[in-house]
């Protein structure tokens, strides 16, 4: 039997991986300059933490969890997704003391089952954020103009930010009143499955993608009607803060996010290079999650951003990284020189560059076939006559130029090319 990865997987081979290497540098190295410190969680948690945070009748809790019964009869979830295991690790471990603020970032695989297509998998990764203790207008601010720097950082052009906010209790639950209300004749004729999931949380009845619906939607008022007056001056002072970031965002009533956590501030970025499929990521604020999970009444907001996505954006723009080439290509001009070779290969490495050799002793054609099929600039060597004189001779492969170097030199002079 010839076995193959499982459906909605894919393998990462060494000719991409250098892709996703450059791009969870990209994001490290950005985040990082901002405060926030790395954190990896187990692969698999607790149903519960899921059922509790994305919600009982969310899609994600009710068709596309991976959830199993383990030895100890214990309902076991493979993460679909990375905000409810770092804020369990948050309470876990008391990394945010009241008074205090957290910044913690991740790189993870999650697991959803849902029917693969382009850029979507049932083991995709996530890049993420989380901003814990603090309910100021500049916290969100800060996340969203971090995601968009990354982006940037990423090479992904004409990007800006679809910003709303669903309020707080009262709001939501003034608003899911009545979308109740200005939907009962609609929902009448509708399946049990889908009134259920809207009545348990009517504001997911925004995120519809049936046309028929979103018809209806546009006579629905907007949320900002309901909004409490704290709300909506918080509101105002975020958008104020990415005017002066120099983020550019577009306010739109629509945007609610599928997990019922989310408080007040919700967002996605989008690069209208991209046309109708415009949507990078998302994210948004959650005051409760926390406290609800257990822990201390800490606000939080955060971020989750696709990993496969944001690559196959940078590839159609056009900014994938160069495939790294390694430096040098050591050959032994016979077999008396191999062990020679070996030991300049530790030096030119110990000296950071990235080099090759054969592990055989073969022809110097055969090596040089090698080093020109690695796409490497240099190819040192070293025979019995460079080892009597102490030298290396060094040849440029791309301007077909050959240096007489002398073998304690020879890391210098390479570096310096």
């Amino acid at each position: 039997m010839r076995f193959q990865a499982p459906r909605g997987t894919q393998d990462v081979l060494p000719s991409d991986s250098y892709k996703w290497l450059h791009l969870e540098a990209t994001f490290r190295d950005l985040v990082s300059l901002y405060g926030y410190e790395e954190i990896r969680t187990p692969t698999f948690e607790d149903t519960e933490l899921f059922t509790r945070t994305a919600g009982e009748t969310s899609d994600i809790v009710t068709k596309q969890m991976y959830s199993f019964l383990d030895k100890g009869d214990r309902s076991i979830t493979l993460k679909p997704e990375g905000t409810a295991p770092a804020i369990r690790a948050l309470i876990q471990h008391n990394l945010c003391p009241p008074g205090t603020v957290t910044r913690l970032s991740y790189i993870t695989p999650v697991f959803r089952y849902e029917r693969p297509q382009k850029g979507r998998f049932r083991e995709p990764h996530q890049f993420g954020l989380e901003l814990v203790g603090s309910s100021a207008a500049t916290a969100d601010a800060e996340v969203i103009e971090v995601t968009v720097r990354f982006f940037e950082a990423a090479g992904v052009p004409d990007l800006f930010v679809l910003l709303n906010s669903i309020g707080r209790e009262a709001c939501r639950q003034g608003y899911s009143e009545a979308i109740l209300r200005f939907t009962a004749s609609f929902m009448a004729d509708q399946p049990e499955e889908f009134r259920a999931k809207v009545n348990k949380n009517p504001l997911r009845f925004l995120d519809s993608k049936d046309e028929a619906i979103q018809v209806l939607l546009k006579e629905l008022p907007p949320i900002s009607e309901f909004w409490e007056e704290d709300t909506r001056a918080r509101f105002d002072r975020v958008q104020k803060l990415l005017t002066a970031a120099e983020v550019p965002y577009r306010l739109a009533p629509e945007i609610v996010r599928g997990l019922d956590y989310y408080t007040e501030t919700v967002f996605e970025v989008h690069s209208s290079y991209l046309g109708s499929q415009s949507a990078l990521c998302g994210g948004g604020r959650y005051d409760n999650l926390i406290k609800e999970l257990g822990g201390s009444d800490l606000p939080s907001v955060g971020v989750g951003i696709g990993v496969e996505r944001t690559l196959m954006v940078v590839e159609e723009v056009g900014k994938n990284p160069q495939v790294p080439a390694p430096d040098v290509f050591i050959v032994a001009a016979g077999a008396e020189a191999f062990e020679a070779c070996h030991a300049m290969a530790r030096e030119l490495r110990n000296g950071r560059l990235k080099t090759l050799m054969d592990l055989e002793p073969r022809s110097m054609k055969a090596q040089l076939r090698q080093a020109d099929k690695a796409g490497v600039r240099f190819a040192a060597i070293l025979g019995e006559d460079e080892m009597a004189k102490g030298v290396v001779q060094v040849r440029d492969l791309l301007k077909g130029e050959q240096h007489e170097v002398p073998s304690v030199g020879v890391v210098d002079w390479l570096k310096t090319r």
